[in-house]
């Protein structure tokens, strides 16, 4: 595919040892070429793919999901949380000084007191992203103009 097409892709992030750990089977569109979300490598392994194609691509944390931060992970009394942190798997989003979106899950809560994540589960692990194209069309002139595709 070339830059500048709306880009329909499939896929499945594994672990190196060949978990699963997302299963995507719903089309998921970027702009091939222009803002998206999607990561530098797996976008440079579509460049020139057709609709059936696939890709492997190996990502450190550095180049995925990131490195964990310890700064991230808080532990304190329950009380000291908003009630919609207080049972596991609850999440909750922040923001912090820089403006940035963090968003946070409650892992565990143990003789009243309460951790939250604010890592993203993925972080800090080696993964092996596999993407189907399944789709390629022109974007919308308000597509291209914006450089990204409305939600």
């Amino acid at each position: 595919m070339s830059r500048h097409k709306v880009v329909s892709v499939t896929y499945q992030i594994r672990s190196t040892e060949g978990d699963i750990l997302e299963h995507r089977d719903l089309p998921v569109n970027y702009l091939h070429g222009g803002a998206s979300d999607i990561f530098p490598e797996v976008e440079s392994a579509l460049e020139g793919k057709e609709v059936g194609d696939s890709v492997t691509v190996d990502l450190t944390p550095e180049r995925g999901f990131g490195n964990r931060d310890p700064n991230l992970i808080i532990t304190d009394d329950v009380e000291t949380f908003p009630l919609e942190l207080r049972k596991v798997g609850a999440e909750l989003g922040a923001t912090n000084d820089k403006g940035e979106e963090i968003h946070f899950r409650t892992v565990t809560i143990e003789d009243d007191q309460l951790t939250v994540d604010g890592n993203h589960p993925l972080a800090g692990l080696d993964i092996v992203f596999k993407v189907k194209v399944v789709g390629v069309r022109e974007p919308t002139p308000d597509e291209l103009a914006g450089g990204e595709l409305a939600p």
